[in-house]
């Protein structure tokens, strides 16, 4: 099993939390199939959230829950951004 740490570092989750379609696009090592990329392109933070679960739950499961939280509230907040800005 791996373990996030040993693969990533702080910058990374800070831009997967903050800038996740810019994180994931220049330094995920994640393969993409056709519905990661339907996933990246209309609801990043969830996709971050599934990908993180599917390979880190084991090992950090904490992590895992606190990107399932950065999920629902980023996208939230990306929804009614948006709302606003019509």
């Amino acid at each position: 099993m791996t373990d996030f740490w040993s693969v990533h570092g702080w910058l990374f989750l800070l831009g997967a939390a903050i800038f996740p379609r810019i994180t994931m696009l220049l330094f995920a090592s994640v393969p993409f199939g056709l519905l990661a990329w339907a996933g990246w392109l209309f609801v990043p933070h969830l996709t971050v959230a599934v990908l993180a679960t599917t390979y880190y739950w084991e090992t950090n499961p904490l992590l895992c829950i606190i990107a399932w939280f950065f999920a629902f509230a980023g996208t939230g907040a990306e929804s009614k951004f948006a709302i606003r800005a019509r």
